[in-house]
């Protein structure tokens, strides 16, 4: 009788008190990776191998007219950057990577935009990538920003028929007061923003993120030395107008706005420096009936243009 209770007890079947693992063993997984995420895919070879060899090389040197590549580092930071339409050339994802909400987004995005790579890669080739920076898995890489020349600018509005508009920037360092003039010369018709090479702010992601995706439109220029730009506008029979607390006139009484004219703005706090002020033809207060002291450059870009495109229109 004992050996027939142990032929029982091995029989095979479902066993009482399984938890529900049957049933959970039936339910989906959610879509089906990409090929490069697929491990064991030669996709996903291939990916990985790509991965090393980028974390292995050193960051490109920038040159003129050409800033060097960003990474874009975390999870929400990622995301974010993907639904604003920033420029990206890849996206590297943790191997083993914990697949929650904001990494299928992120894969979603990056998937439906096209043209973006996605490479998985290992946690420690992410940690020299980013120099140990909390990655979280995803890394996003923005492809350096092509800058154009100031002259460009200029030469861009004179064969629109139309008289140059532009701002240029003395001393802003924060990217997004970069994205917001930006913006505001998007919507106000402006032709370009003009930034010094060196001490002031460029085309990151955080500047793209802020113009809304207008920086798609509208073209930034880096000049190596702005007061040697702006002398070269006056030289085109631009008219240089400078933003100052203490300007002699009020911008409501500038006539200069209804033709060619490039707009300085300083930083916040500081203003115009000494030489770009002294190389403005004008320079122009904002009336303040309020009593602040100063506004940022995105503000101040944005008053501005908007009474220079009022004076055109």
């Amino acid at each position: 009788m004992a050996t027939n209770n142990r032929r029982m007890s091995g029989k095979k079947g479902a066993q009482v008190g399984s938890g529900g693992q049957r049933r959970k063993g039936l339910e989906g997984k959610g879509p089906t990776p990409p090929a490069e995420m697929r491990k064991g895919h030669k996709k996903n070879r291939v990916a990985n191998a790509k991965a090393r060899q980028t974390a292995r090389r050193p960051a490109p040197r920038g040159r003129a007219g050409r800033s060097s590549s960003e990474l874009v580092v975390g999870r929400n930071p990622v995301v974010e950057a993907l639904r604003e339409g920033v420029p990206a050339s890849t996206l590297y994802v943790q191997q083993f990577i914990d697949n929650d909400e904001r990494v299928r987004e992120a894969l979603q995005l990056a998937a439906d935009r096209g043209g973006i790579n996605l490479m998985e890669a290992p946690r420690p080739e992410l940690d020299r990538m980013t120099n140990g920076l909390n990655h979280q898995g995803l890394v996003l890489q923005v492809p350096p920003y092509e800058y154009a020349h100031p002259e460009d600018l200029a030469s861009a509005a004179y064969d629109d028929g139309e008289d140059p508009l532009i701002v240029a920037l003395d001393g802003v360092t924060d990217p997004r007061n970069l994205g917001a003039v930006v913006r505001s010369v998007s919507a106000f018709g402006g032709h370009g923003v003009v930034v010094p090479e060196r001490r002031a702010a460029g085309m990151t992601a955080g500047a793209w993120k802020t113009s809304a995706g207008t920086a798609a439109r509208t073209p930034v220029a880096r000049a190596t030395n702005l007061t040697r730009a702006l002398e070269a506008y006056k030289k085109q029979g631009i008219v240089v107008v400078g933003l100052a607390a203490d300007g002699e006139a009020e911008i409501g009484d500038l006539e200069a706005l209804e033709g060619p004219v490039v707009i300085v703005v300083g930083s916040e706090g500081k203003g115009l420096s000494r030489l770009v002020g002294e190389t403005c033809d004008f320079r122009v207060r904002i009336p303040m009936p309020g009593g602040a002291e100063s506004l940022n450059a995105g503000v101040a870009a944005g008053v501005v243009l908007y009474e220079a495109a009022r004076r055109r229109g």
